[in-house]
């Protein structure tokens, strides 16, 4: 992977004899909250050293020891010139309140973990929050649908892996597949996989089908349950989305380009897809070797978080004795250079 720091990304002459350069830089100092999984603090940990920032790792009462000995691990293989202490580890859950109060030396935070963790940390806080509270990912299936196709995405986005937060909460589903036997073919599949099927109004309302109607479609079950409730059309599903969704991932299926084409451009989420799980959504699946988390927030960084989520800009000027004196006898080219140049 080419080094990411310092890395030149536009380059112009502003004026004769006047270069700014747009590059790369880190952000600076990380707090990173996590919960449980001890393998977060070593893909977090990889991540901030290759973007140059300082870390400061608080993970869950679950995992200490193993923590700890990660921590150990990974700080004694940092060069000397690098420096062990570019990654803190913080030990005490009393901490956390003060550490989040410095917004002066903590320049980002970044909580992974649950609905409550999340929103704690942001009505806690000056500093800025990236990360998502909620991952109500919903898959669209058309009329245009594959259904077989249909099927093995549906199934997928529920049960590869129930307690993630891009594992599919919402199954919105054509009102022509009513009529077809598709709704009740995906209802019966997932019932088979053990999915507990809660209905929204249209779909409880169906006589035979004996599905319990759902208190709130936002809402985020982690486990082995969905919801599951009928739309006129894709512009349907996509206010469905908009007015219940976490702008977290959501999929539609469909054989006609055209009405995926429209879920695509207008579905305002992290990250939309099309004939493909919501699963996918991973920095690791992406590509980007890791992630720090999922952000569904629009400033800064969106979706997987890997290296480059990490990275901020800046501008370096380089003159031969300029000045702008009401710009009086300056001529600005603005002229795009070649990098390298």
């Amino acid at each position: 992977m080419e080094d990411p720091m310092g890395h030149v990304l536009t380059k112009t002459e502003l004026s004769d004899g006047l270069i700014l350069e747009k590059t790369s830089c880190s952000l600076g100092v990380l707090l990173i909250v996590f919960e449980s999984r001890p393998d977060a603090l070593v893909q977090i940990a990889s991540l901030a050293i290759r973007s140059g920032n300082g870390l400061l790792l608080k993970g869950g009462k679950e995992a200490k020891r193993s923590n700890a000995i990660l921590h150990k691990v990974i700080t004694s293989a940092i060069p000397d010139k690098v420096g062990g202490k570019l990654i803190g580890l913080v030990n005490s859950r009393e901490e956390i309140p003060d550490l989040l109060k410095l917004d002066d030396v903590i320049d980002l935070v970044i909580p992974r973990g649950s609905n409550s963790l999340v929103s704690q940390i942001k009505a806690s806080t000056k500093i800025p929050v990236l990360g998502h509270a909620d991952g109500i990912c919903h898959v669209y299936v058309d009329k245009s649908a594959d259904m077989a196709m249909a099927k093995r995405i549906v199934l997928d986005a529920k049960i590869d892996y129930p307690a993630a937060c891009n594992a599919m909460e919402t199954l919105l589903v054509h009102k022509d597949l009513v009529a077809t036997g598709g709704l009740n073919e995906l209802i019966v599949d997932l019932q088979v996989e053990g999915v507990v099927i809660f209905g929204g109004p249209r779909v409880s309302s169906i006589e035979g089908l004996n599905i319990p109607l759902v208190q709130s479609f936002h809402h985020e079950y982690n486990s082995l349950s969905c919801t599951v409730e009928i739309v006129d059309d894709v512009y349907a599903a996509i206010d469905h989305i908009h007015q219940h969704g976490s702008a977290h991932t959501d999929c539609i299926i469909a054989e006609n380009s055209d009405v995926a084409e429209i879920f695509l451009q207008r579905v305002d989420s992290a990250a939309v897809f099309h004939n493909a799980s919501t699963r996918f959504c991973d920095g690791a699946r992406f590509g980007l070797g890791a992630e720090v988390g999922i952000s569904t927030g629009r400033i800064h960084a969106r979706g997987p978080v890997g290296v480059e989520g990490l990275l901020t800009t800046r501008w370096i000027l380089r003159g031969s004795g300029q000045v702008v004196d009401g710009d009086k006898g300056v001529v600005y080219t603005h002229k795009e250079l070649l990098l390298g140049s």
